[in-house]
């Protein structure tokens, strides 16, 4: 049997003790949030994708909404009590996070950023986000996502 791949993501949870299910799926960068939800067969409103934004201060903020939602470039700025935020460029994803475009995670960045999640994860008993590399994904309960990675729920989207 083949021993499962660890991500940086799984081994902070890990060591944290929180639990979670892993799923695999095969990596493809072209994929929606939409279509991986198909994949893994789960509601779309369960599966969330993180985004990092930098504010007007020069801050960095990073959001994990939906992957069937928007983000609202107007709630984000006003939930972080910045002018405003706009997204990063996506060459400065992975030296600012560790993580590359399709596989950022809001668990084990580089550096804890103040991080938000929409609300609607409070309507689920578990949720999925980002293990940290494209074709990974982790299952956990909002609540201790929320705990591991200081979020803050707030109506962002």
């Amino acid at each position: 049997m083949k021993k499962e791949e660890k991500t940086n993501v799984m081994r902070v949870l890990d060591g944290k003790k929180i639990p979670y299910k892993s799923h695999t799926y095969e990596p493809d960068p072209t994929l929606t949030g939409e279509q991986i939800a198909e994949i893994l067969g789960e509601d779309p409103g369960m599966v969330f994708k993180t985004l990092v934004t930098q504010g007007k201060s020069g801050a960095y903020y990073v959001f994990v909404v939906p992957v069937e939602e928007e983000l609202n470039l107007k709630k984000a700025a006003k939930a972080c009590g910045e002018k405003s935020v706009e997204m990063i460029k996506q060459k400065d994803l992975l030296p600012l996070t560790g993580y590359i475009h399709g596989g950022c995670s809001p668990v084990g960045m580089k550096k804890q950023f103040l991080t938000f999640i929409h609300e609607s994860a409070a309507d689920y008993d578990r949720i999925f986000v980002s293990a940290g590399k494209v074709g990974h994904q982790i299952e956990l309960k909002p609540d201790d996502l929320i705990s591991i990675a200081r979020c803050k729920v707030s109506d962002i989207v």
